[in-house]
Order: structure tokens, then sequence, then C-alpha cells
């Protein structure tokens, strides 16, 4: 103990091995004349009907830890930070959930999960929970552990009513990314605005872990002015979060979309045959996409993060509940700049940025007529824009090597009779959905797949194979099919 030290602060978490060594540690200390107190931290709120051992300590050890520090730093007397902060651990509550055990070195795992279970209410030593049950969303899991955690009936539960303040800890168990520990996060602050609680402060991060245990556990302590101005007061500890002094509740964390009108298209009242057509072709090309999720998904595996189906079926479905609240305008261009607005908002990725560029692109040619050989200049106008910003060409193994062949057979509008642009329709398609089964053999060169060796390529471009559907469903609505 350094020389002028008032004493000693033992903050011991409530396990059986724990009190035994460190009480150890106090007897002999206190032989020795020093000075020395224990505060034992018991904030488990998992056991409706604790034993004799009682309530374990868990992260909000973490949180007794900063008080103590605080009021040590202020200088205030033992006797005083003992009774301040073992008042502040008795309206505290902790409770972890997980998707893994943890494995010690050289060990087998401490329990065994399935790939769709989760565990409620485990220790930081590895010990099993007190439930088990099936995967859900962050949202339902966050619930059910503050429902758990304040249910009045528990023993072991922290009383908590609307107008409470408190601090809210997100505790990465050990194997969570930040992604989802800041998911978790926000789905903890929701949860408890819902209930009337205020949030005064948050802090996320790996605080108590649990070796790679992929769980997380929400510490809440019911906070005072005063017992927040000890949270907030300054260390040098080097894993303390750096955090806002102001309270999360009352922040806006969303950004509400303003839907544009578009191009004036909500205020018509009817739909003239040019939208009649159009309206067509869309639920076509939306059903097409639709039945080939899981088909697109499977290929884009091969080569990316294997979410290009689902990225289509945003987009399609995006533009069924769009044609369920709008009319279509009779101009090209109007709609184009529509579809290029909905999909740049709801399809995402990088499929969402192409496909925006090129709609919003092929709508200037369309402004002032649509005769066919416009609709050539249009789609060249596209194309142009996707290979300026994206950098691709045809031969590198994206959607251009189907779409670019369709439109170059296309250019036959410009000198077809009348009524034979559904002959030239077809050979477009035809050249689009062979242009799409030769990027099996392409390497790619632009995209996510152009850090995959060309020898793990041994499918076709699921971009590709999406615009070739999308081509043939344009044909088959035209042809008058279902």
């Amino acid at each position: 103990m350094e020389a002028g030290a008032e004493g000693v602060l033992l903050i011991v978490k409530n396990y059986t091995g724990d009190r035994l060594n460190f009480g150890l540690a106090l007897e002999r200390a206190r032989s020795e004349g020093m000075a020395v107190a224990m505060v034992i931290v018991a904030d488990d709120c998992a056991f409706t009907a604790p034993g004799k051992a009682g309530r374990r300590g868990l992260c909000g050890t973490v949180l007794i830890h900063k008080l103590a520090g605080a009021l040590a730093e202020e200088g205030r007397p033992l006797v005083e930070i003992v009774e301040r902060v073992s008042r502040a651990a008795q309206h505290m509550g902790t409770l972890g959930v997980s998707l893994s055990p943890c494995c010690l070195p050289g060990a087998c795992p401490t329990f065994t999960l399935g790939a769709d279970q989760m565990e409620l209410g485990l220790g930081i030593h590895g010990e099993v929970g007190i439930s088990r049950s099936k995967m859900a969303s962050a949202d339902e899991v966050v619930t059910m552990m503050i429902d758990h955690m304040t249910d009045s009936s528990s023993q072991s539960h922290l009383p908590l009513k609307a107008g409470d303040s408190v601090v809210l800890v997100v505790n990465n168990l050990g194997g969570l990314s930040c992604l989802e520990m800041a998911v978790v996060a926000g789905s903890a602050v929701r949860s408890l605005e819902s209930r009337g609680v205020n949030v005064a402060r948050g802090i996320s991060g790996s605080f108590m872990t649990s070796l790679e245990m992929a769980g997380v556990s929400l510490t809440l302590m019911v906070v005072d002015e005063e017992l927040l101005r000890l949270f907030d007061a300054e260390t040098a500890a080097p894993a303390w979060p750096i955090t806002g002094r102001v309270p999360l509740t009352g922040r806006s964390r969303t950004i509400q979309l303003v839907q544009e009108e578009r191009a004036g298209a909500e205020r018509a009242d009817t739909e003239g045959p040019g939208a009649v057509l159009s309206r067509r072709v869309l639920q076509q090309v939306c059903s097409s996409l639709l039945a080939l999720q899981e088909e697109l998904d499977e290929l884009d595996r091969a080569a990316g993060d294997g979410d290009c189906g689902g990225t289509h079926t945003r987009a399609a479905r995006a533009i069924q509940e769009w044609l369920g609240g709008h009319v279509i305008p009779d101009c090209p261009a109007q709609l184009l700049s529509s579809l290029a607005g909905l999909v740049q908002e709801r399809m995402g990725g990088s499929s969402g940025a192409l496909y925006s560029l090129f709609l919003t692109a092929a709508a200037l040619p369309l402004r002032t007529q649509s005769a066919p050989a416009t609709w050539v200049d249009a789609l060249h106008a596209g194309i142009e824009a996707m290979k300026r910003y994206g950098g691709a060409e045809p031969g590198d193994r994206t959607m251009l090597d189907a779409l670019c062949p369709a439109v170059q057979e296309l250019e036959g509008l410009r000198s077809s009779p009348p009524g034979g642009e559904m002959k030239v329709l077809e050979r477009a398609v035809q050249r689009a959905e062979l242009g799409a089964e030769s990027t099996r053999d392409l390497t790619a060169r632009a995209g996510r797949a152009s850090y995959i060796s060309a020898a793990r390529l041994r499918l076709p471009d699921p971009g590709a194979i999406a615009v070739a559907a999308i081509l043939r469903a344009v044909l088959t609505s035209l042809k008058g099919g279902a």
C-alpha cells in the first residue's frame, strides 16, 4: 500500500472462490495493520429464486469500479466509498445471453448449443444458463432480457419503473462483432425508452468477457445526478470508452426519408395505354426476379457475399409496393426517374447504385420522345453511365456482359420495318442469355468477384443472369404472356 493511502478496497464478484481468496487476502492484510474493506457485487438477474450462494457478480462490477475510482480520486474516506458504492450496487442488474459456449484452452466447450439455439442467463465462467430457446431477432432477444431482469415476481429482479434514469452497459462476452454489438445497443435503447425509462448514459464494448463466447450481457444501473457525475468523471484507464456526457434518450438516431414527388406521377388520376403496358412489364419483371432469388444467391456465394438474389428481391418487392400505390406516368422518362430513386433507396448494395445510374442516365434521351430508336439511345446512355462510374467493360464478368450484346442487337430497331420490333427484341434477349452464360468462362476484372481466384469461378455471373432474366420478362410481357 502506498504511503499516505487511506486504505484498500477489494471489489469482489459474488462467487465462492472469489470470496474465499479475497477474504483470505483481506484477513492477512488486516493482520499486518492495513485498513482494508470489501464490497461484494451480486448483480445477476438470472435466477428467480437464488440459492444460498446468492446472485453472481457479473459485468455490473465494472460500474462499481468506476464509481469507487472516481470517489477515491476525490479523496473520499474508505468508509464513505464503501457505503456509497454498496448502495449503488443494490440498484443494478445484469443478464447475459449467448449463441455459443466458450472453450478453455486445451479443453472441450463448457456446454453445447444447436445452430439455431441461444442460452439465457449464463455466467462469465462458461457455466450454462437458466433456459434455452430458439434464436430470435435482436429486438426480440433484448425485450426478453429486459422483461426477465425487471420481472417483479423474481427475487433477483431490478426494480425499474417509468421515469427512472439508468446507465446502460452493453457488454461483449467475447465473440461478437462491432456491428452486432451496435445492433444490440440500439435495440436496448429503444426497448428501455418504450418503457418510459430514461437512458442517461450508455457504453458498449468488451468489459467482462468469457473468452470467445458469442454473446452479450446487458447491465442496468438506476442512477441519480450524483452517480452520473461519478460515472462521467475523467479517467486514465485505457479501455474505458470516451463517451459524451449527454443522455441517449431524447437524441434522434434515425433519419426520416423525404419522399420526393416522382415528376408528377402521384398527381395523375388515370393511366394511359403506355402506362398500362409499363405496369404489365414491371409486374412480370418483379415476378421473374422473385422466382430467381435462391438461384442468384447461390451463384453469388461463389464470388461474393451471397446476397445478389436478396438485393434483387428487395428491388422487386419495392416496385410491387410502389405499383400498388401509384399511378404510372405515360412519360417513359418520368417512369425511369421514379424507378431510379426507388431502387437507390430500397435495393442497396452496388447493384442498387448501378441500376439507379443506368435508369437515371437512360431517362434523359426519353424526355422529348420515345420512338424505338430513342429507346436504343437511352439504353446506350445507361450503359455508358455504368461503365463510367462502375469501371467495368464488356468481358469483365459483370452484368454488362449480358446487357451490352442485347443493346447491340437492339440497334436493329433503328431500321426494322413496322411490326418487326418483336423479332429484334427476341434476338436481343437471346444475345443477353448467351452473354450471361458466357461469363462462366470469363475472368472477373471488376466488382467483388475480381478478388476471387479465376479457378474458383466456374458459374455464370449472377448480375448478368439477373439482367438476362429482366429482358426475358420484358419480352414475355410485351408478347402478352403471363
